[in-house]
């Protein structure tokens, strides 16, 4: 330590004398065991770098960087950010074309606090040291990363047009429209009863428009307690209410940002709440619960409802201006009685698609339980199709189900009799024959013209051909599809086209 002696020969310590080596030796210290070391001046130029950083950029002479921008000599330098702000970057990572390396920067500033310029040590040796680190941050970032991705994926459409089964007019028509509005960018408003599949073809819209990369949020209205409903859809601010995250809550009009929000059963939405849902539509604006922050939000809107909406309106109970800003392009959903031509393929798609999930072997269905399907009502539409065909998957064992099985798990509504067993055929040859032979034809008459046309006679042949197939394959499709040599799409039009929608 340096030292001084006072007149009355007592020994001073020069403070500023050690204060200053100090910084020189810790200078040096960076220097000579740091990767790089290198000074800019207030407007970031470089005004001394080491031999070895230098080299590590391209420059064999490290007078040859004097003078240069900093971004000119290290690439994604933040110097200049130093220096402009005057605050440190105590520890960062600069990428480089080789491998990334640990970077302090500091300010150098003079006696009055002024920054003239700053001063950068690329601690490369120090990289391995901090491994540990840099494997737990790779890790958090791949699990984050991996949550995204799996956010993403559930907030994206979970099907598609074709997922709407049915070739019936009445199908062909709702997808036809359907279509049209993924198209654009209005309002779409679903109306039918439930289990039609309003949801369902809310997704398809989505997956088919512009916006399918971008979320799919849902809101069911009638699943929300109307105290939640403003925070489900427009979010909180921290504290607005108690129970609330500390960071507040994201509504679902912000998640839907640049995609779309379903809003489901919007026929039970308060009245209250209608109100701002309407302000949201129009100015694309709202404001969180509790807070004076304007979110801006840009969504396209699929709502879907079950109820009567003019009535609604008519009785007040829901608002006129919002139902017209809704109601810009309808689409009305047939129950399934208005559509059994779609009942068949609709029969077999479930209880492959069940049989797939239950790990089993795809049951077949024999006449009669198609049949007692046909007949039935359906009230629950095809989601009580697929409830009662999802049970028959659970609770059945036989590779067949005949009617017997699957009556007591439909209810009493029928469009048609039940089903009565087929007369016996007579294994006995009549004693008579029944019909001329060709050859029997009175000379000078012509024989009788058929009872039936060439187009009737083949659609007849086509379907006991069918019939043939899938009776001996169990009632499986896919094998009855896969012995006669068709694909099993094939099989599940002409099935339905000849049994005219059974």
């Amino acid at each position: 330590m340096h030292k001084i002696a006072d007149p009355g020969g007592a020994l001073l310590f020069d403070y500023d004398y050690v204060a200053r080596r100090a910084m020189e030796s810790l200078f040096r210290t960076f220097e000579n065991f740091s990767e790089g070391t290198f000074v800019v001046d207030e407007h970031a130029r470089v005004v001394w770098i080491n031999k070895r950083y230098a080299a590590r950029f391209g420059f064999t002479n490290p007078q040859d960087a004097i003078g240069l921008d900093c971004e000119q000599v290290i690439p994604n330098s933040l110097m200049r950010e130093v220096v402009t702000t005057g605050k440190p970057i105590l520890l960062d990572l600069l990428e480089t074309d080789r491998e990334p390396m640990i970077v302090t920067r500091l300010p150098i500033k003079d006696d009055s606090g002024r920054t003239i310029g700053g001063v950068g040590f690329a601690l490369f040796d120090e990289l391995k040291a901090l491994t540990p680190i840099f494997a737990h941050y790779s890790r958090a970032q791949a699990e984050l990363a991996a949550a995204r991705r799996s956010l993403d994926h559930a907030r994206r459409a979970k099907y598609t047009f074709a997922s709407f089964v049915g070739a019936s007019p009445a199908a062909q028509e709702v997808k036809r429209q359907a279509r049209r509005a993924a198209l654009v960018e209005s309002p779409v408003l679903l109306l039918g009863e439930t289990g039609t599949g309003k949801e369902l073809l809310a997704h398809g819209i989505h997956a088919g428009s512009a916006r399918a990369e971008r979320p799919l949020v849902t809101v069911n209205v009638a699943a929300i307690p109307d105290t939640l409903l403003e925070v489900e859809f427009f979010g909180a601010a921290p504290g607005a209410y108690t129970g609330v995250d500390r960071k507040g809550r994201v509504g679902k009009f912000e998640l839907a940002d640049g995609g779309t929000l379903f809003l489901d059963e919007i026929g039970d939405m308060p009245l209250a709440l209608q109100s701002k849902l309407l302000r949201a539509l129009q100015d694309r604006e709202f404001e969180p619960l509790g807070s004076n922050r304007i979110v801006r939000s840009d969504v396209r809107i699929i709502a879907a409802t079950s109820a009567d909406l003019p009535a609604l309106v008519a009785e007040g109970r829901f608002r006129a201006d919002l139902y017209y800003r809704l109601n810009v392009l309808s689409i009305n959903l047939p129950p399934l009685r208005e559509r059994r031509a779609d009942l068949l393929p609709l029969v077999y798609a479930i209880v492959e698609e069940l049989s797939i999930k239950a790990e089993r072997h795809p049951m077949g269905l024999h006449d009669d339980a198609l049949r007692l399907l046909h007949d039935y009502d359906w009230p629950g539409n095809v989601r009580e199709l697929r409830n009662v065909l999802e049970r028959v998957v659970m609770l059945c064992d036989e590779d067949s189900v005949d009617a017997a099985t699957l009556a007591p798990l439909l209810g009493t509504r029928r469009t048609g009799p039940a089903p009565v067993a087929e007369p016996a055929v007579p294994t006995e040859e009549p004693s008579a024959p029944v019909a001329q032979s060709p050859q029997a034809v009175v000379p000078g008459t012509s024989p009788a013209a058929p009872a039936q046309t060439y187009a009737e006679a083949m659609a007849q042949f086509e379907a006991a051909f069918l019939a043939q197939a899938l009776d001996a394959c169990g009632g499986r499709v896919a094998e009855a599809a896969a012995r006669i040599g068709i694909s099993r799409a094939a099989f599940y039009k002409k099935l339905a086209a000849t049994r005219g929608g059974l």
